[in-house]
């Protein structure tokens, strides 16, 4: 079994006792079934649900809602909320939790709090599979709609890079990070210590993001192809980098998605909705897994550091995709040097490719209009972007700036809302 250390372990060169990492992974998996969720139905599913072209003040939740029925949204409300008590418990607090500690967890469960966790667990297997239900019954089911993801304008073949276990299932918590080609093959395997020797960044003048790339493919550019070596992370790109998944439910549906879709791997930006679904199953199907343990409820939850802390390198899939955490300090703990790469930056150039894409493909006739921009929008919103995460920018806003131009490169007009 592949143990990798979280950052902090590395660096202080400890290994947390069994039921401090199955608590780390039972409430990073809660975390990850609410965190899809709320994608799917606030952020992402409006596109699907309500419509593309459908006016702005129905594409959200409430939208959704008018087609799903307020059951659908209460219990999309009353999951979360059951789930993020949960978290609370577990870790102190559901945002910024506050239980990880070098070598464990700052407290252990009992079997009561065990006991909810399963009750919990159950509740979002069955609400994982229902989400299925709705994006076949919604989206697959619609031609219009399938259309709209298999077209080239949201298409890139590109690298693909995620976190896999032994067995190259998919893997949340720990693991070996993988990448495959566009053809589907492994083209590298390695763990997260090792990630300077393959992940490369590059810079714009127009951008405060840098542009990850591998660096033994190297960069060419905004260019997909095997010779380019922009990759993508996120759920598309998980599945893609993966053999399988290791719950058996969401086993099932990944085989349904990739023999709908045209076998592995898949390069539509827009499937990844639907491979995000596929995620949530298989993180609340782990979720009852931990929670049916009976260790989860052992005392011993914390191995205490006794080396002196040097450098530390971790890696856990993030909803967005891969996040690295790498830390230099001195022999107190201090720390004198930072990396972080997260999601977003993993995914800087495919999202710029897509935009880009997205608006060459979509506008023609010079007409630019509200419908218009959402299928922009759409082009990055599957990737679930945090370009606060990315840039430490503020005021946090996505500006976007739509351009068409005359054949001679004139602005014939222009859409901004970056104001």
């Amino acid at each position: 079994m592949i143990q990798r250390r979280a950052t902090l372990d590395d660096l202080y060169q400890v290994q947390p006792p069994p039921a401090a990492r199955k608590i780390r992974e039972m409430v990073y998996s809660a975390f990850m079934v609410e965190d899809h969720a709320l994608h799917f139905f606030f952020l992402g599913g409006p596109d699907f649900v309500a419509g593309p072209d459908a006016p702005r003040a129905r594409r959200n939740i409430l939208g959704v809602l008018e087609n799903v029925g307020l059951e659908t949204g209460r219990e999309v409300i009353a999951l979360r909320r059951e789930l993020r008590e949960l978290m609370g418990l577990a870790a102190g607090k559901a945002i910024h939790p506050v239980f990880g500690l070098s070598g464990g967890v700052s407290r252990a469960l009992t079997e009561e709090d065990r006991g909810r966790f399963a009750a919990a667990a159950r509740h979002a297997v069955s609400f994982a599979a229902f989400c299925l239900e709705l994006f076949d019954d919604l989206v697959l089911k619609n031609s219009e709609y399938l259309d709209w993801i298999t077209s080239d304008a949201y298409t890139h073949r590109t690298y693909y890079m995620g976190l896999v276990d032994e067995q190259s299932h998919v893997a949340f918590y720990d693991g070996d990070i993988r990448v495959v080609d566009p053809e589907g093959r492994e083209h590298l395997r390695f763990p997260a210590r090792r990630y300077l020797d393959h992940i490369a960044e590059h810079t714009e003048p127009w951008s405060c993001v840098k542009f990850c790339y591998l660096r033994d493919v190297g960069w060419r550019g905004f260019e997909e192809g095997a010779q380019s070596g922009i990759y993508c992370v996120a759920p598309l790109a998980r599945l893609n980098a993966a053999e399988g998944m290791s719950t058996p439910m969401a086993q099932a549906a990944y085989e349904r998605f990739f023999a709908a879709l045209g076998g592995r791997p898949v390069h539509h930006t827009l499937a990844c909705h639907w491979a995000r679904l596929i995620e949530l199953l298989h993180a609340a199907e782990r979720l009852e897994e931990l929670a049916e343990d009976p260790e989860l409820a052992d005392p011993h939850v914390r191995e205490i550091p006794t080396a002196t802390p040097r450098e530390g390198v971790g890696v856990v899939e993030a909803p967005r995709g891969t996040l690295l955490h790498h830390y230099e300090t001195d022999e107190r703990g201090v720390i004198t040097r930072a990396n972080l790469i997260v999601a977003t930056q993993n995914n800087a150039a495919r999202i710029a490719m897509s935009v880009d894409k997205a608006a060459r493909h979509l506008v023609r006739g010079g007409q630019v209009d509200d419908g218009l921009l959402n299928r922009i929008e759409m082009a990055f919103r599957a990737y679930d972007p945090c370009h606060g995460c990315a840039t430490h920018s503020l005021p946090g806003q996505m500006p976007l700036v739509v351009r068409i131009l005359e054949p001679d490169g004139r602005v014939a007009r222009e859409l901004r809302r970056d104001g």
